[in-house]
Protein backbone atom coordinates (compact mmCIF):
# COMPACT_ATOMS: atom_id res chain seq x y z
CA UNK A 1 0.00 0.00 0.00
CA UNK A 2 1.62 3.60 -1.40
CA UNK A 3 2.35 5.83 2.15
CA UNK A 4 -0.26 8.71 2.87
CA UNK A 5 1.34 12.29 1.83
CA UNK A 6 0.69 14.21 4.75
CA UNK A 7 1.15 18.22 4.11
CA UNK A 8 2.06 20.22 7.50
CA UNK A 9 1.00 23.93 7.54
CA UNK A 10 2.81 25.17 10.78
CA UNK A 11 2.35 29.07 12.17
CA UNK A 12 1.33 31.50 14.15
CA UNK A 13 -1.66 31.65 12.27
CA UNK A 14 -2.31 35.67 13.75
CA UNK A 15 -4.43 35.55 12.32
CA UNK A 16 -4.88 32.70 9.48
CA UNK A 17 -5.38 34.66 6.17
CA UNK A 18 -6.41 33.29 2.39
CA UNK A 19 -2.66 33.11 1.32
CA UNK A 20 -2.20 30.51 3.71
CA UNK A 21 -5.21 28.39 2.57
CA UNK A 22 -3.71 28.99 -1.28
CA UNK A 23 -0.30 28.04 -0.42
CA UNK A 24 -1.69 24.62 1.36
CA UNK A 25 -3.93 24.16 -1.76
CA UNK A 26 -1.23 24.48 -4.27
CA UNK A 27 0.92 22.22 -2.34
CA UNK A 28 -1.92 19.80 -2.82
CA UNK A 29 -1.62 19.80 -6.49
CA UNK A 30 2.20 20.62 -6.70
CA UNK A 31 3.03 17.15 -4.44
CA UNK A 32 -0.20 14.98 -4.63
CA UNK A 33 -0.63 15.36 -1.07
CA UNK A 34 -3.74 13.54 -0.06
CA UNK A 35 -4.36 16.32 3.10
CA UNK A 36 -2.83 18.87 4.67
CA UNK A 37 -2.50 19.35 8.52
CA UNK A 38 -2.79 22.90 9.65
CA UNK A 39 -0.91 23.18 13.17
CA UNK A 40 -1.47 26.56 15.33
CA UNK A 41 1.58 27.20 17.49
CA UNK A 42 1.36 26.61 21.07
CA UNK A 43 3.57 28.40 22.65
CA UNK A 44 6.43 29.74 19.50
CA UNK A 45 9.96 30.33 20.99
CA UNK A 46 10.25 33.44 18.59
CA UNK A 47 7.53 35.51 18.72
CA UNK A 48 5.78 37.54 21.47
CA UNK A 49 2.73 39.67 21.60
CA UNK A 50 -0.23 37.02 19.84
CA UNK A 51 -3.48 36.09 20.04
CA UNK A 52 -4.63 33.88 22.62
CA UNK A 53 -3.79 30.12 21.20
CA UNK A 54 -8.19 29.12 21.41
CA UNK A 55 -8.49 32.44 19.44
CA UNK A 56 -6.38 31.37 16.73
CA UNK A 57 -7.40 27.73 17.05
CA UNK A 58 -10.96 28.94 16.36
CA UNK A 59 -10.33 31.47 13.56
CA UNK A 60 -8.20 28.03 12.08
CA UNK A 61 -11.09 25.54 12.04
CA UNK A 62 -13.28 28.71 10.67
CA UNK A 63 -10.86 29.31 7.67
CA UNK A 64 -10.37 26.23 6.27
CA UNK A 65 -13.61 24.62 7.08
CA UNK A 66 -14.62 24.82 3.05
CA UNK A 67 -12.03 22.44 2.10
CA UNK A 68 -12.39 18.69 3.10
CA UNK A 69 -8.31 18.82 2.55
CA UNK A 70 -7.31 21.17 4.79
CA UNK A 71 -7.69 19.73 8.31
CA UNK A 72 -6.73 21.38 11.58
CA UNK A 73 -4.41 19.86 13.68
CA UNK A 74 -4.29 20.28 18.14
CA UNK A 75 -0.80 19.08 18.24
CA UNK A 76 1.26 21.39 19.43
CA UNK A 77 -1.54 23.65 21.11
CA UNK A 78 -1.87 20.42 22.97
CA UNK A 79 1.64 20.28 24.47
CA UNK A 80 3.25 22.11 27.22
CA UNK A 81 5.76 23.92 27.21
CA UNK A 82 7.83 25.57 23.76
CA UNK A 83 6.41 24.42 20.34
CA UNK A 84 9.68 22.88 18.40
CA UNK A 85 9.40 21.50 14.71
CA UNK A 86 11.16 18.30 15.46
CA UNK A 87 9.41 17.60 18.44
CA UNK A 88 6.18 18.29 16.56
CA UNK A 89 7.43 15.79 13.16
CA UNK A 90 8.25 13.10 15.93
CA UNK A 91 5.08 13.07 17.13
CA UNK A 92 3.18 12.84 13.99
CA UNK A 93 5.37 10.70 12.94
CA UNK A 94 4.52 7.96 15.58
CA UNK A 95 0.58 8.92 15.20
CA UNK A 96 1.21 8.24 11.48
CA UNK A 97 3.77 5.83 11.07
CA UNK A 98 2.75 4.60 7.29
CA UNK A 99 2.75 8.68 5.98
CA UNK A 100 5.29 10.81 4.36
CA UNK A 101 5.31 14.37 5.51
CA UNK A 102 6.05 17.83 3.41
CA UNK A 103 6.69 20.56 5.20
CA UNK A 104 4.90 23.72 3.41
CA UNK A 105 7.02 27.02 3.89
CA UNK A 106 7.74 30.47 2.20
CA UNK A 107 10.69 31.57 0.40
CA UNK A 108 11.25 33.86 3.50
CA UNK A 109 10.69 31.04 6.13
CA UNK A 110 13.60 28.44 4.35
CA UNK A 111 16.32 31.48 4.68
CA UNK A 112 15.20 30.99 8.41
CA UNK A 113 15.44 27.41 8.31
CA UNK A 114 18.81 27.45 9.77
CA UNK A 115 17.67 29.37 13.01
CA UNK A 116 15.24 26.20 13.48
CA UNK A 117 16.13 24.25 16.78
CA UNK A 118 17.75 21.05 15.88
CA UNK A 119 17.52 21.50 12.14
CA UNK A 120 20.29 18.69 11.49
CA UNK A 121 17.59 16.49 12.79
CA UNK A 122 14.32 17.93 11.20
CA UNK A 123 15.69 17.40 7.75
CA UNK A 124 15.20 13.40 7.79
CA UNK A 125 12.43 13.69 8.92
CA UNK A 126 10.30 15.61 6.10
CA UNK A 127 10.17 17.11 2.79
CA UNK A 128 10.04 20.94 2.55
CA UNK A 129 7.54 22.50 -0.63
CA UNK A 130 8.60 25.85 -1.23
CA UNK A 131 5.98 28.27 -1.87
CA UNK A 132 7.32 31.97 -4.04
CA UNK A 133 6.73 35.34 -2.02
CA UNK A 134 5.84 37.73 -4.68
CA UNK A 135 8.67 40.44 -5.18
CA UNK A 136 11.42 38.13 -3.43
CA UNK A 137 14.49 40.25 -4.09
CA UNK A 138 17.14 37.85 -2.74
CA UNK A 139 17.05 34.51 -5.58
CA UNK A 140 20.68 34.11 -4.73
CA UNK A 141 20.40 33.71 -1.32
CA UNK A 142 18.10 31.40 -1.74
CA UNK A 143 19.43 29.39 -4.05
CA UNK A 144 22.59 29.24 -2.01
CA UNK A 145 20.92 28.29 1.24
CA UNK A 146 18.97 25.61 -0.64
CA UNK A 147 21.96 24.16 -1.83
CA UNK A 148 23.42 24.32 1.88
CA UNK A 149 20.72 22.56 2.88
CA UNK A 150 20.63 19.69 0.48
CA UNK A 151 23.69 18.55 1.50
CA UNK A 152 22.74 18.39 4.62
CA UNK A 153 20.28 15.89 3.11
CA UNK A 154 17.37 18.66 2.84
CA UNK A 155 14.63 17.67 0.71
CA UNK A 156 13.16 20.41 -1.81
CA UNK A 157 10.29 20.97 -3.73
CA UNK A 158 9.57 24.30 -5.71
CA UNK A 159 5.42 24.74 -5.75
CA UNK A 160 4.45 26.50 -9.02
CA UNK A 161 2.11 29.11 -7.85
CA UNK A 162 1.52 32.70 -8.47
CA UNK A 163 3.77 34.61 -5.41
CA UNK A 164 2.04 35.63 -2.45
CA UNK A 165 2.40 39.01 -0.51
CA UNK A 166 0.22 39.20 2.59
CA UNK A 167 1.24 41.16 5.46
CA UNK A 168 0.10 39.85 9.12
CA UNK A 169 0.78 42.70 10.52
CA UNK A 170 -1.03 44.42 7.91
CA UNK A 171 -4.00 43.03 8.07
CA UNK A 172 -4.29 42.98 11.80
CA UNK A 173 -3.53 46.93 11.42
CA UNK A 174 -6.24 46.89 9.47
CA UNK A 175 -8.54 44.81 11.74
CA UNK A 176 -7.71 47.60 14.59
CA UNK A 177 -9.13 50.38 11.96
CA UNK A 178 -11.97 48.34 11.31
CA UNK A 179 -10.61 48.49 7.72
CA UNK A 180 -11.28 46.31 4.92
CA UNK A 181 -9.76 42.64 5.07
CA UNK A 182 -10.74 41.07 1.56
CA UNK A 183 -7.55 38.36 2.39
CA UNK A 184 -8.80 37.34 5.55
CA UNK A 185 -12.18 35.00 5.32
CA UNK A 186 -15.58 36.35 6.45
CA UNK A 187 -15.67 34.47 9.51
CA UNK A 188 -12.39 34.98 10.44
CA UNK A 189 -13.01 38.22 10.37
CA UNK A 190 -15.94 38.53 12.01
CA UNK A 191 -14.20 36.22 15.45
CA UNK A 192 -11.60 38.84 15.09
CA UNK A 193 -13.70 41.73 15.83
CA UNK A 194 -16.25 40.15 18.09
CA UNK A 195 -13.80 39.35 20.05
CA UNK A 196 -11.61 42.41 19.69
CA UNK A 197 -8.33 40.53 18.84
CA UNK A 198 -6.55 42.87 17.50
CA UNK A 199 -7.49 46.39 19.02
CA UNK A 200 -10.74 46.56 18.03
CA UNK A 201 -13.18 48.62 20.24
CA UNK A 202 -15.98 47.02 19.02
CA UNK A 203 -15.81 43.54 20.82
CA UNK A 204 -18.78 42.30 22.32
CA UNK A 205 -18.26 42.59 26.16
CA UNK A 206 -18.87 38.86 27.13
CA UNK A 207 -17.32 37.49 23.10
CA UNK A 208 -14.69 35.85 25.42
CA UNK A 209 -16.60 33.41 27.13
CA UNK A 210 -19.65 32.91 24.57
CA UNK A 211 -17.00 32.11 21.85
CA UNK A 212 -15.96 29.17 24.08
CA UNK A 213 -19.18 28.17 24.68
CA UNK A 214 -20.69 28.35 21.25
CA UNK A 215 -17.44 26.36 19.58
CA UNK A 216 -18.60 23.30 21.97
CA UNK A 217 -21.86 23.57 21.70
CA UNK A 218 -21.68 24.11 17.68
CA UNK A 219 -20.36 21.77 15.09
CA UNK A 220 -17.87 23.57 12.56
CA UNK A 221 -20.14 24.03 9.82
CA UNK A 222 -22.43 25.50 12.16
CA UNK A 223 -20.33 27.61 13.75
CA UNK A 224 -19.03 29.42 10.80
CA UNK A 225 -22.38 29.66 9.70
CA UNK A 226 -23.17 31.37 12.91
CA UNK A 227 -20.08 34.00 11.71
CA UNK A 228 -21.26 34.42 8.18
CA UNK A 229 -24.76 35.62 9.88
CA UNK A 230 -22.93 37.95 12.34
CA UNK A 231 -20.74 39.09 9.04
CA UNK A 232 -23.97 39.79 7.05
CA UNK A 233 -26.24 41.68 10.07
CA UNK A 234 -23.33 43.42 11.18
CA UNK A 235 -23.85 45.15 7.62
CA UNK A 236 -27.84 45.83 7.47
CA UNK A 237 -27.47 46.98 10.71
CA UNK A 238 -24.80 49.63 9.43
CA UNK A 239 -26.96 50.04 6.59
CA UNK A 240 -30.50 50.57 8.31
CA UNK A 241 -29.08 52.14 11.41
CA UNK A 242 -29.47 49.74 13.80
CA UNK A 243 -27.81 48.85 17.02
CA UNK A 244 -24.84 47.22 15.90
CA UNK A 245 -24.08 45.93 19.01
CA UNK A 246 -27.45 43.79 19.86
CA UNK A 247 -28.06 43.01 16.00
CA UNK A 248 -24.79 40.77 16.11
CA UNK A 249 -25.28 39.59 19.49
CA UNK A 250 -28.95 38.14 18.15
CA UNK A 251 -26.87 36.92 15.00
CA UNK A 252 -24.45 35.17 17.41
CA UNK A 253 -26.38 33.62 19.44
CA UNK A 254 -29.48 32.78 17.15
CA UNK A 255 -28.44 29.15 16.52
CA UNK A 256 -27.03 28.59 19.94
CA UNK A 257 -28.89 25.37 20.37
CA UNK A 258 -29.25 24.00 17.08
CA UNK A 259 -26.64 21.65 17.29
CA UNK A 260 -28.69 20.06 20.40
CA UNK A 261 -30.46 17.17 20.77
CA UNK A 262 -34.05 17.52 19.60
CA UNK A 263 -35.61 15.65 23.00
CA UNK A 264 -32.53 18.02 24.77
CA UNK A 265 -34.58 21.21 23.15
CA UNK A 266 -37.92 19.34 23.85
CA UNK A 267 -37.32 18.72 27.63
CA UNK A 268 -36.06 22.83 27.80
CA UNK A 269 -38.96 24.13 26.34
CA UNK A 270 -41.02 22.10 28.10
CA UNK A 271 -40.04 22.72 31.50
CA UNK A 272 -40.02 25.92 31.28
CA UNK A 273 -43.31 26.17 29.41
CA UNK A 274 -41.43 28.23 26.14
CA UNK A 275 -44.37 26.71 23.77
CA UNK A 276 -46.82 24.16 23.22
CA UNK A 277 -47.07 24.58 19.66
CA UNK A 278 -47.01 20.90 19.11
CA UNK A 279 -45.80 21.52 15.23
CA UNK A 280 -42.94 23.72 16.56
CA UNK A 281 -42.11 20.37 19.62
CA UNK A 282 -41.79 18.27 17.13
CA UNK A 283 -39.09 20.08 14.82
CA UNK A 284 -35.37 21.41 15.51
CA UNK A 285 -35.31 23.47 12.87
CA UNK A 286 -37.99 25.27 14.10
CA UNK A 287 -37.66 24.91 18.43
CA UNK A 288 -34.15 26.02 18.20
CA UNK A 289 -34.83 29.42 17.98
CA UNK A 290 -37.23 29.27 21.11
CA UNK A 291 -34.98 27.14 22.94
CA UNK A 292 -32.32 29.34 22.13
CA UNK A 293 -33.96 32.29 22.90
CA UNK A 294 -33.96 30.98 26.32
CA UNK A 295 -30.43 29.56 26.73
CA UNK A 296 -29.28 32.95 25.24
CA UNK A 297 -30.63 34.53 28.41
CA UNK A 298 -30.43 32.16 31.37
CA UNK A 299 -27.09 30.45 29.87
CA UNK A 300 -25.38 33.54 28.31
CA UNK A 301 -26.56 36.23 30.59
CA UNK A 302 -28.49 38.04 27.59
CA UNK A 303 -30.90 40.48 28.89
CA UNK A 304 -32.21 43.43 26.36
CA UNK A 305 -35.71 41.53 25.15
CA UNK A 306 -35.24 42.85 22.18
CA UNK A 307 -32.03 40.79 21.28
CA UNK A 308 -33.89 37.52 22.66
CA UNK A 309 -37.20 38.39 20.94
CA UNK A 310 -34.66 38.40 17.70
CA UNK A 311 -33.48 35.06 18.23
CA UNK A 312 -36.75 33.42 18.86
CA UNK A 313 -38.23 34.51 15.63
CA UNK A 314 -35.58 34.10 13.31
CA UNK A 315 -37.02 30.56 12.37
CA UNK A 316 -40.92 31.44 11.64
CA UNK A 317 -41.03 35.46 11.79
CA UNK A 318 -44.18 36.95 13.28
CA UNK A 319 -46.55 39.75 12.57
CA UNK A 320 -45.14 42.56 13.93
CA UNK A 321 -41.41 41.73 13.42
CA UNK A 322 -39.55 44.80 14.38
CA UNK A 323 -36.15 45.85 12.51
CA UNK A 324 -33.98 44.32 14.53
CA UNK A 325 -35.61 40.96 14.39
CA UNK A 326 -36.01 41.19 10.24
CA UNK A 327 -32.10 41.67 9.70
CA UNK A 328 -30.96 38.44 11.83
CA UNK A 329 -33.64 36.62 9.87
CA UNK A 330 -32.42 38.02 6.85
CA UNK A 331 -28.66 37.61 7.66
CA UNK A 332 -29.49 34.26 8.51
CA UNK A 333 -30.37 33.75 4.97
CA UNK A 334 -28.39 35.84 2.93
CA UNK A 335 -24.86 35.24 4.74
CA UNK A 336 -21.98 34.84 3.14
CA UNK A 337 -21.57 30.99 2.80
CA UNK A 338 -25.32 30.21 2.57
CA UNK A 339 -25.09 28.00 -0.59
CA UNK A 340 -27.27 29.84 -3.80
CA UNK A 341 -30.90 29.02 -4.06
CA UNK A 342 -33.25 30.43 -6.23
CA UNK A 343 -33.92 34.29 -5.14
CA UNK A 344 -30.44 34.46 -3.17
CA UNK A 345 -28.47 37.31 -5.20
CA UNK A 346 -32.24 39.33 -5.59
CA UNK A 347 -32.78 39.14 -1.79
CA UNK A 348 -29.15 40.07 -1.16
CA UNK A 349 -29.76 43.11 -2.94
CA UNK A 350 -33.25 44.31 -2.02
CA UNK A 351 -31.80 43.92 1.65
CA UNK A 352 -29.37 46.57 1.00
CA UNK A 353 -32.29 48.92 0.52
CA UNK A 354 -35.35 47.80 2.51
CA UNK A 355 -35.54 44.97 5.39
CA UNK A 356 -39.13 45.53 4.66
CA UNK A 357 -39.29 44.33 0.68
CA UNK A 358 -36.46 41.51 1.21
CA UNK A 359 -38.63 40.27 3.98
CA UNK A 360 -41.50 39.94 2.11
CA UNK A 361 -39.38 38.13 -1.06
CA UNK A 362 -37.57 35.42 1.26
CA UNK A 363 -41.11 35.08 3.14
CA UNK A 364 -42.51 34.25 -0.55
CA UNK A 365 -39.89 32.52 -1.63
CA UNK A 366 -39.36 30.11 1.06
CA UNK A 367 -43.10 29.56 1.42
CA UNK A 368 -43.00 28.52 -2.34
CA UNK A 369 -40.10 26.38 -2.15
CA UNK A 370 -41.93 24.79 0.97
CA UNK A 371 -45.02 24.12 -0.54
CA UNK A 372 -43.45 22.76 -3.95
CA UNK A 373 -41.09 20.21 -1.79
CA UNK A 374 -44.30 19.34 0.05
CA UNK A 375 -43.06 19.86 3.45
CA UNK A 376 -45.63 21.53 5.87
CA UNK A 377 -44.89 24.96 6.38
CA UNK A 378 -45.67 26.94 9.91
CA UNK A 379 -49.10 29.01 10.10
CA UNK A 380 -46.73 31.65 11.46
CA UNK A 381 -45.03 32.22 8.03
CA UNK A 382 -48.08 32.90 6.24
CA UNK A 383 -48.92 34.49 9.05
CA UNK A 384 -46.05 36.74 8.90
CA UNK A 385 -46.15 37.22 4.89
CA UNK A 386 -49.84 38.61 5.47
CA UNK A 387 -48.84 41.36 7.71
CA UNK A 388 -45.91 41.92 5.72
CA UNK A 389 -47.91 42.79 2.52
CA UNK A 390 -50.82 44.87 4.58
CA UNK A 391 -48.05 47.20 6.01
CA UNK A 392 -46.33 47.63 3.07
CA UNK A 393 -49.67 48.47 0.92
CA UNK A 394 -50.51 50.71 3.96
CA UNK A 395 -47.14 52.81 3.35
CA UNK A 396 -47.53 52.51 -0.26
CA UNK A 397 -51.24 53.99 0.36
CA UNK A 398 -50.05 56.39 2.81
CA UNK A 399 -46.58 57.21 -0.23
CA UNK A 400 -49.13 57.98 -2.65
CA UNK A 401 -51.37 60.41 -0.60
CA UNK A 402 -48.67 62.14 0.12
CA UNK A 403 -47.43 62.75 -2.37
CA UNK A 404 -50.91 64.02 -4.10
CA UNK A 405 -51.18 66.20 -1.73
CA UNK A 406 -48.11 68.10 -1.93
CA UNK A 407 -49.00 68.29 -6.14
CA UNK A 408 -52.01 69.95 -5.02
CA UNK A 409 -50.21 72.09 -2.26
CA UNK A 410 -48.37 73.15 -4.83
Amino acid sequence: MAKERIGIMGGTFNPIHQGHVAMAQAAIHAADLDRVLFIPDGQPPHKKDIAPAEDRWRMVCAAISEDKRLEPCRIELDREGTTYTLDTLTQLGKLYPKASFFYIIGEDTLLQLKNWHCIEKVLPLCSFLICPRSGSARPAEIDAERRRLNAMGGRFLTVEMEGIDVSSTELRTALARGASTPLLHYAVREYALIRGLYGDARALPKAADWMEKLFLALTRKRFVHTLGVCCSARHLARRHGLDETATVTAALLHDCTKCMPLKEMQRIAIEHRLTEDKSILASGALLHAVTGSWVAEHEYGVRDRAILEAIATHTTGKPGMSRLDMAVYLADKIEPGRPDYPLLTRVRRVADASLEQAMLLSLAGTIGYVRQDGKPLHPQTLHTLDWLQSMIEVHSGRTSADHQNKKEDT
